[in-house]
């Protein structure tokens, strides 16, 4: 691979691509063609459409995300936990000439199934931006991911960003309410809620039952709910990785400050990674291992 070279976060919903020289971004872009909305278009011909005028035939492209799917462009193998950093760059899968996929990863365990693809490549960046036990990764689908400086150990997935979606929408909790506000207080009565009793099933009509009766304001009912399910999460999962010292938030500013609040609220300081700016650094370290 060359100097010169394309990185691309290919989840379902959107696409976002980085023209690199070395380790300078020369310019980025954005589309809404993720996987799932191509809307009859070929892969190949989304990533011409993303990558115009950028690539010439010495022109590397590395894609991560659900582009590696089973409802994506191609399967890229997922490679079992636990899984050395650097065999994630040892593995990728070829879409076309010069185009690849990194891998995701997987936990196949009686006591634990799981899968993520795109966190692998923000872990990457993570270890080196900022090295950690624990890596906690904010989102739809948030991941709590155990590792040292060599491997990845194990990893768990909280749907919590998901749950809040759906009990808001397409939930007896969100029926009928007015357009929701920003509220500092209500995500901290939801967040203390939560971190006092992270077995939450019992206190979700609660949250409904409560904006009924005029205990919580009905536009801050999704700021409580957001509080209650990141305060259960974050109790719930500190308690299997107690052991553990160092903790990296790897995520966008809006949700690294919710985490934020809920960690310090339960006496555990962490360090921020910007998600973006993990993805990118661990995607470069893939390029530069393989060009070498």
């Amino acid at each position: 691979m060359t100097a010169r070279y394309i990185a691309i976060d290919w989840g379902s919903t959107n696409l976002r691509a980085w023209l690199y020289q070395d380790d300078k971004c020369l310019e980025s872009r954005q589309s809404e063609a993720g996987v799932t909305r191509l809307n009859g278009k070929s892969p190949e011909a989304v990533l011409a459409e993303v990558t115009q005028n950028w690539r010439d035939g010495a022109t590397a492209v590395v894609m991560a995300g659900m582009v590696g799917s089973n409802v994506g462009w191609k399967i890229a193998p997922y490679l079992p936990v636990p899984a050395h950093f650097s065999a994630i760059g040892e593995q990728l899968t070829s879409v076309g000439d010069n185009i690849w996929i990194i891998p995701g990863l997987c936990v196949s365990r009686e006591d634990n199934h799981n899968v993520m693809r795109g966190e692998e490549t923000q872990l990457l960046g993570a270890r080196t931006l900022s090295p950690s036990s624990v890596y906690v990764m904010p989102g739809t689908h948030c991941k709590w991911v155990q590792a040292d400086v060599q491997q990845i150990h194990d990893f768990r997935t909280v749907m919590t960003g998901e749950l809040h979606y759906l009990l808001l929408r397409n939930s007896l909790v969100g029926v009928g309410l007015p357009e929701q506000e920003t509220s500092a207080e209500a995500f901290t009565a939801g967040l203390t809620r939560g971190l006092a009793a992270p077995d939450i099933l019992p206190q979700l009509f609660e949250v409904r039952a409560s904006h009924v009766l005029g205990a919580l304001p009905r536009e801050q009912v999704s700021e409580f709910l957001s509080g209650l399910l990141i305060g259960a999460e974050v109790a719930s999962m500190s308690e299997q990785f107690a052991s553990q010292q160092a903790i990296t938030l790897v995520a966008g500013s809006a949700l690294t400050s919710r985490y934020q609040q809920a960690f310090h609220a339960i006496g555990r300081e962490v360090s921020v990674v910007s998600g973006d700016t993990a993805f990118q650094a661990g995607i470069r370290s893939i390029v530069h291992a393989v060009a070498n």
